[in-house]
């Protein structure tokens, strides 16, 4: 007569997790992922600077009226062909809190018809 073979147990796979998850632990503990930093640098703080618009900006009030420099200007599209053509590669604008949304596209889509190459939007975060 012969014998049924036996069989093996599996390896349970929690101990192979557990050691997986032990060397990550290790490694991130151990290894540095950025050398530190020289102890006798002092870095800038920007924190107490006064954020200003840039003086090429485009400002457009909450109720959409458009003016720069403190001039007001009648609309985007005459705005952009006043510019010279390097002015006009990237022309910036300083959108009031409260214009709505749909404002603030239909004004880029008017400084793009008129000729802007790009149309940046600077953001209080962006002045700080």
């Amino acid at each position: 007569m012969r014998k049924a073979p036996l069989r093996r147990k599996r390896e349970p796979t929690i101990a192979l997790i557990n050691i997986v998850f032990l060397m990550l632990v290790f490694f991130l503990v151990a290894g540095t992922l950025a050398p530190p930093l020289d102890p006798s640098l002092s870095l800038v703080k920007t924190r107490d600077l006064e954020g200003r618009p840039p003086p090429d900006a485009l400002i457009i009030h909450s109720d959409g009226t458009l003016s720069f420099r403190g001039a007001d200007q009648s609309d985007a599209e005459t705005y952009v062909q006043s510019l010279s053509d390097d002015a006009r590669a990237v022309v910036r604008i300083l959108p009031d809190r409260d214009l709505p949304a749909a404002t603030l596209v239909a004004v880029g889509r008017a400084l793009s018809r008129g000729g802007a190459g790009q149309v940046m939007i600077i953001t209080e975060r962006g002045l700080q």
